[in-house]
């Protein structure tokens, strides 16, 4: 067990409860009032990061959506992740003993692609007993389809949601049925090989790509029109299904390159969470 809270035998009675809090893509504006109620409750809320000086996404949605609440943050060493799963997994069982409402905050869904799971299934290891809840949290896909015009799915077909982190042989098969959308996330850096497979077999027309969503530098953009180098690592694409067409809005001229930040003539929100100022530094590395 790596450096940290030390944890006793598993008889230990638990008071506490873990809530896993979904935060969305990157946007405060898209945390559910649930995700904030929550937050604002806990005696404990946890933010993954990349080093114990950096401020991950994930806290910065909060420190925007939450101004106040005070944050802790667990650190994620890239590589290896399980010493660092362990390491967060002992320090949340020992605030469970303590009898604290515990909550750790994670980008998108906690339930889909994220490290809580991980560190949850330790914690229950370890503390059987332990109550763990989880807040569904808005999708980096669902905003992309919303920012793009992109109609992800209708009638009976049906919907493929992988990783490409072995490159694009992640796709395998899941582009021979031209009834299904394909949703591809932490795609940036095989972006050009997985629009040449896309071209290959005839799915790259309407695929769109979006890089940060909801974050400075956030792009937008058919992936024809974004293959000329790596996209950042949590990039997300979405390939309609090939059967359907194309029903995107804009599909006639393509998708607009927007920059983050903008806003359609018909968007009548009101702008009233600020992004990041330039004094806080949100690392782009890390997918938690």
């Amino acid at each position: 067990m790596p450096e940290g809270p030390q944890v006793s035998d598993q008889t230990t009675t638990v008071r506490g409860g873990l809530i896993g809090v979904g935060v969305g893509p990157g946007d405060p504006e898209l945390l559910t009032m649930r995700a904030v109620r929550v937050i604002r409750a806990a005696d404990r809320v946890l933010a993954p990061s990349s080093a114990i000086d950096a401020v991950g996404r994930a806290e910065s949605i909060v420190r925007q959506a939450c101004p106040g609440v005070p944050i802790e943050r667990l650190v994620f060493a890239m590589g290896d992740a399980a010493p660092s799963i362990e390491a967060a997994a002992a320090t949340i069982v020992a605030h469970l003993d303590a009898g604290d409402r515990v909550v750790f905050v994670t980008l998108g869904d906690p339930n889909v692609y994220s490290t809580f799971s991980s560190v949850a299934a330790i914690v229950t290891e370890l503390r059987p007993g332990a109550a763990i809840e989880t807040v569904p949290g808005i999708m980096a896909f669902q905003e992309l389809a919303s920012r793009s015009g992109t109609v992800v799915l209708q009638n009976t077909e049906r919907l493929a949601l992988i990783t490409a982190l072995d490159g694009p042989d992640s796709l395998g098969d899941a582009l021979d049925d031209p009834t299904q959308a394909v949703v591809v996330y932490k795609g940036g850096r095989h972006l050009p090989e997985m629009a040449k497979r896309l071209a290959s077999t005839g799915r790259l027309d309407g695929a769109v790509v979006g890089e940060l969503l909801g974050l400075p530098g956030e792009r937008v953009l058919p992936v024809a029109a974004a293959v000329e180098g790596p996209a950042a690592y949590l990039a997300t694409l979405i390939v309609p299904p090939a059967g359907r067409a194309l029903e995107l809005r804009k599909a006639e001229n393509g998708l607009p390159d927007r920059q983050a930040g903008e806003r359609s003539e018909l968007d009548l929100s009101e702008p009233e969470i600020s992004r990041p100022s330039a004094g806080v530094a949100v690392q782009r590395t890390e997918g938690l």
